[in-house]
């Protein structure tokens, strides 16, 4: 048997100089991408870390470096503490709530069913719609003198006690004065299925999309193999919606924690931090108070936090070696 011919070693050189070329004819590409990324994501932060460590007055001079005495101030307010328990609230409870009703609006739509279309498109108008003129509306329907869920509560009432029924939602029931809403307002529960409302157009059709890329002969097999529906589910169905489940929630996650608008129209006329998440404190640091040093030091806070939390989540549900390979 002859020897196999020997080939010609390769030329680093050669290969770093084909790299090199490579580079120059994406440079064109990727150039636009990074100068917008420079601009829009590095810039602005690299500027906030900055400014969290100066001395910024309220009329916007900059009187000089502090160090870290802006963190310090922000990890000593007494409202601290308070407002990082409802912003783990907010976020667990509305990013839970919608994921957990998107899985079963998502399984129904997968389904076959007459005027199956209609409903899909329905689903998406809260999406179209704006955040805060949806929350307008919950607004005023609560409103306690002309909304109409108010309105009708008195109408009730009045039918079966012969007297009416005034209920200040967005304002009595925020002083504490009915027990349980002592430290969770009335107006931040309503946020919550108000933020839930919202998110479940685009966590549904991702997770219809994760349904519809599931195999159907794997389904029937399960089934021919003697697996009831919720075995089917549980063991099937479910670990292949994996990737469109870890999607929809980090990007749930990362849009609830910031989520300004719902928050802000509901319970931003609250005065102090009685009724607030970091965020929409951050915005009170900055528009009430005009501590733009403060603000830029919460802001890098808040900024640990989501890196943190979707830090943790993505390894809590990291795949086991040899399943998703």
């Amino acid at each position: 048997m002859s020897a196999l011919p020997m080939l010609p070693a390769a030329d680093p050189r050669r290969g770093s100089s084909h790299r090199l070329r490579d580079l120059g004819r994406a440079t064109p590409w990727i150039l636009p991408g990074l100068v917008l990324i420079i601009a829009v994501v590095l810039f602005p932060a690299g500027l906030m870390i900055y400014t969290s460590t100066r001395r910024i007055s309220q009329s916007g001079v900059d009187r000089g470096g502090v160090g870290l005495a802006n963190y310090a101030t922000i990890f000593g307010l007494s409202d601290l503490p308070g407002v990082l328990l409802r912003t783990l609230i907010w976020v667990v409870v509305v990013v839970a709530g919608t994921v957990v009703v998107s899985l079963v609006l998502a399984h129904f739509l997968n389904k076959a069913f007459p005027g199956r279309t209609i409903v899909r498109i329905i689903l998406i108008i809260p999406w179209a719609a704006s955040v805060l003129m949806t929350t307008l509306v919950i607004y005023y329907m609560f409103e306690p003198n002309y909304g109409l869920v108010n309105n009708l509560l008195m109408r009730i009432h009045a039918w079966l006690a012969n007297s009416p029924l005034h209920l200040d939602w967005l304002v009595t029931f925020a002083n504490g004065d009915y027990g349980f809403t002592k430290r969770m307002p009335a107006a931040f529960i309503l946020a919550i299925f108000v933020a839930i409302f919202v998110s479940l157009p685009f966590t549904t059709y991702t997770l219809l999309a994760g349904y519809q890329s599931v195999p159907k002969d794997v389904i029937e097999a399960a089934c021919v193999d003697g697996a009831t529906s919720w075995r089917t589910y549980r063991y099937v169905t479910l670990p292949m919606l994996r990737p469109a489940l870890m999607a929809a929630t980090i990007i749930n996650i990362i849009n609830v924690f910031n989520s300004y608008p719902i928050l802000k129209v509901l319970t931003g006329s609250m005065p102090g931090f009685g009724a607030d998440t970091t965020t929409t404190m951050m915005f009170k640091l900055l528009q009430t108070n005009q501590r733009a040093d403060l603000a830029a030091t919460l802001s890098v806070v808040n900024f640990g936090i989501v890196i943190v939390v979707i830090a943790a989540y993505m390894w809590l549900v990291k795949p086991l070696k040899g399943v998703d390979e």
